[in-house]
This record gives C-alpha cells, sequence and structure tokens, in this order.
C-alpha cells in the first residue's frame, strides 16, 4: 500500500519504467531462445553426415566457416563415394568464410592436390602459409607438397623451417626424408644447424646400420664444435655429451670401419672436453694405464657391473704410469666375468702383441682370472686366452703374440672368468691390473710359392 506522503506521479513513473524492463528484457529472452534454437539445429543438421541437412545445417549459421569444412571433409573423405568437386567447393565456402584459418585453406589445398590441380594447391598452400607462417604444422604440410611435386631444393627448406619451429617434428623428419631418399646430403639439409638434430639423425641411422651416412652426419657436427666454427649454435656451447654418440660408434664397429673409428673417437673426445688418447704412443689400447674413468661405451674401457664385484683405482705397481684397475670380489656369486673390455680398432694381417700386469689376491676357485682377446666378428681369425690366474700371485705380465686376420678390423679385449663347475664355486679376491697395451707391427712377409 504506498505510503500517504509518496506522490501519486512517481508511482505512475516506477509501475511504467519496471513495465519497459520487463519487456525489454521478454525480447532479449526470445531473442536468445531463437538463437539457441537456430545453433542447435544447426548442429543436429552438422552432426546428421549427410550432405542435405548439413548443408541445410550451415545455411542457418551463415559465415561458419567450420560447418563448410566440415562439410567438404565429409564430401573428400566419403571413401564409399568420394566427391573432390563438392568438397572443393565447399572449402572455398570456408576460406570464403574465414580467410585467416589456414586449416581452412590446407584443406583446400589438400582436395586441390587430390584432383590433380598442383596449381591451385599451391596457391592455397601459400595463403595457409601468409595466414599463419609462424605455423609448423602449416610449412610441414607444404614442404611434403613440395617433396611430391619433386621440387627437393624448396621442399626441404620448408621442413627445415617447420622443424625450427617445432623441434618435435624431427624424429619423423629424419626417418621420412631418409626413406624418401637415401641420400645423406639431402638429410643434412632439413636438419637445423644444431647438435641435438645431428644426434637424433646419427641415432637413426646407426641404427639402420647406414655407416656413411652417419658419417656425413658426424663430420657435420664435429664442423660445429670446431673451436673457430664460424657459428656456435647454442647446443653446441657445451661439451658434447660422450653417451650420445655410443650408438654411432657399435655401428662403425660392426661395419669394420676401424680407422673411421678411430679418428672419430678423437674427434668425441675433444668435443666432450676429455683428454685424448696419446697419439705419440705404439698402443692402440685407449687409456690403458687407467688414467681416465670408464667411458663406458665408443672405444673406451666398459664396466657391465656385475652383482658380486665392484671396481675402483688403485696405485699401479713402481716404475708404471697411470693408476692400476682394482677389482673385488665378495665371494657370493659365481660369476660369469667378461668385462672391463674394450673394442680396438687394428689392421688386417698385423703381427700383434697383447700385453698386461696383472696381480691377484686369494682368487678362489679352480677358475682363475685371465685375458681374452679376440675378433667379434670374425672369431676363427683371432681367439685368443691367456693363462687364469687363481690363488695370490705378485705383479707379472701377461703376454701373447697373435697375428689379425685378412678381415680383422677390431679386437675385443676382455677380463675374463668362465663359472666354476666345483661346489665352492663363489668368486672371492682381489685382482689388480695395469699397462694394458696391444702394438702392431708392419704385415708379415708373404710366404714363397714352393
Amino acid at each position: 500500500m504506498p505510503t500517504a506522503t509518496e506522490p501519486s506521479g512517481q508511482r505512475s513513473r516506477d509501475v511504467k519504467s519496471r513495465r519497459i524492463l520487463l519487456g525489454f528484457c521478454a525480447i532479449v529472452a526470445a531473442f536468445l531462445i531463437y538463437q539457441a534454437s537456430v545453433i542447435w539445429l544447426a548442429t543436429a543438421r552438422m552432426d546428421s553426415g549427410q550432405r542435405g541437412p548439413m548443408e541445410r545445417g550451415a545455411a542457418l549459421v551463415p559465415g561458419n566457416g567450420e560447418a563448410w569444412d566440415r562439410l567438404g571433409r565429409l564430401m573428400q573423405f566419403d571413401f564409399e563415394n568420394p566427391h573432390l568437386d563438392l568438397a572443393i567447393a565447399d572449402y572455398q565456402k570456408a576460406v570464403h568464410d574465414d580467410p585467416l584459418s589456414s586449416y581452412y585453406w590446407m584443406d583446400l589445398a589438400a582436395a586441390y592436390e587430390d584432383a590433380g590441380d598442383s596449381t591451385h594447391a599451391r596457391e592455397a598452400f601459400e595463403r595457409a602459409k601468409s595466414v599463419y607462417p609462424a605455423s609448423a604444422l602449416v610449412a610441414w604440410s607444404y614442404g611434403n607438397f613440395l617433396l611430391r611435386q619433386q621440387e627437393y631444393p624448396a621442399g626441404f627448406e620448408v621442413i627445415r623451417q617447420a622443424v625450427e619451429i617445432d623441434p618435435g617434428l624431427l624424429p619423423i623428419t629424419i626417418s621420412r626424408t631418409w626413406r624418401a631418399t637415401q641420400d645423406a646430403q639431402q638429410l643434412l639439409q632439413v636438419l637445423p644447424e644444431d647438435a641435438e638434430a645431428y644426434l637424433q639423425a646419427l641415432d637413426f641411422l646407426s641404427s639402420n646400420s647406414e655407416p656413411d651416412a652417419a658419417l656425413a652426419v658426424w663430420r657435420r657436427l664435429m664442423d660445429i664444435y670446431q673451436p673457430g666454427a664460424a657459428s656456435k649454435p647454442a647446443t653446441a656451447s657445451k661439451p658434447l655429451p660422450l653417451p650420445r654418440t655410443f650408438a654411432f660408434f657399435d655401428a662403425l664397429i660392426r661395419a669394420g670401419r676401424a680407422d673411421d673409428a678411430r679418428v672419430s673417437w678423437e674427434q668425441a673426445l675433444a668435443a666432450a672436453g676429455l683428454p685424448a688418447s696419446d697419439a705419440a704412443g705404439t698402443s692402440l689400447v685407449f687409456d690403458g694405464d687407467f688414467a681416465a674413468d670408464f667411458s663406458d661405451g665408443g672405444l673406451g674401457w666398459r664396466w657391465d657391473r656385475p652383482i658380486g664385484a665392484a671396481m675402483s683405482f688403485d696405485s699401479p705397481p713402481p716404475g708404471v704410469a697411470g693408476r692400476s684397475l682394482r677389482l673385488d670380489f665378495d665371494g657370493g656369486n659365481n660369476l660369469a666375468l667378461d668385462s672391463p673390455s674394450q673394442y680396438v680398432p687394428v689392421a688386417p694381417n698385423r703381427a700383434c702383441r697383447f700385453h698386461a700386469l696383472i696381480r691377484t689376491e686369494e682368487i678362489t676357485t679352480e677358475s682363475g682370472i685371465s685375458f681374452s682377446i679376440e675378433d667379434p666378428t670374425h672369431p676363427a681369425d683371432v681367439g685368443l686366452l691367456t693363462e687364469a690366474l687363481n690363488g695370490s700371485h705378485p705383479w707379472g705380465p701377461m703376454d701373447i703374440a697373435f697375428t689379425t686376420g685378412a678381415d680383422t678390423h677390431f679386437l675385443l679385449i676382455r677380463v675374463l672368468r668362465n663359472p666354476s663347475r666345483l661346489f665352492e664355486n663363489k668368486l672371492a679376491g682381489i685382482v689388480w691390473i695395469a699397462d694394458v697395451s696391444v702394438v702392431c707391427g708392419a704385415a708379415p712377409p708373404e710366404k714363397a710359392t714352393p
């Protein structure tokens, strides 16, 4: 009930304002309900999967490029009855409604290419690239289109741009480029000047046993690690992670590339900031004086860390430089020991001599510690064992002479112990090793023909 003091004119104006506001809200609500109904109907028609209803759905929301793009995909990828002409027409409507969508331009380009119209496909790809120049997906798609057109230099350059934008594309780029071309130089064209890119390419080529191509990538990698490199990428500002190169060296060993492995190992050590082997020495064994820690790969010493054995370093015997290697066996296992080990590059048909110093203390069981020298791929050519030591022995030499075979390119040197066959077969005790070397001379003279 209005109060006696409230003017009647004011009450009338308040009622009128409320009615206007209520009417406006009703109009807005009706409009929103209508719009929601239209969107719902358009969505339902677009989800029908049938061209007729989808076209009517697209017509309900003019300016919606997505609707025409979906319709184009339906026509292009109908495997039973594709309609490329209709798909192209739909994509053209999509880019007309939304010319700033790189996705719609790429869909149009793909449809043109499927229809055999490479000219318009190229134009559409270029429009997509101009709309979104920083898109790795656009560059990747356009680059692959150029490769399909056999425009290799241009295609590789665009794919390289894609990889620089998105390094996640690198593995598939390496794989596809190599399988398409089998050409290391063309592969290098798509790789950014980046240590990580070259290392991934090395991994791929090494795992696929392609030593020549891997060496081409390796040389490019080493170029960026040169002290006077003109432009050193950020990834080469830190030392080369040596373990990342081990698959590459394993591939060279499998391929018998001894000279390449020796040169590359020196380069790898330098790039990793590690001491190189003694180039003035005559021994082919790397770090035969155990002055450095084990690399566990490449042409360095490898240790398999068997259960029941511990490795460390100790003082060398008198008059010997470097350190001695110490192996402690805890007596809890009947070990099959085949490390430490090292692959040593050698030349075929050479007279060689293996030398090492060894000391033992209370090595148990009849199965003692020896050295194995063999050709890992041609064991019939070189397969030697030194005397097996057990019990306690002071420092003494282990020497054995041999000749490498006609196909021998690597030797595998191992500290070896075969499991004991006795009941009390647990291995205990300590072994020290020092001054390991392999020295090879000239090829032996050929025997005169009788």
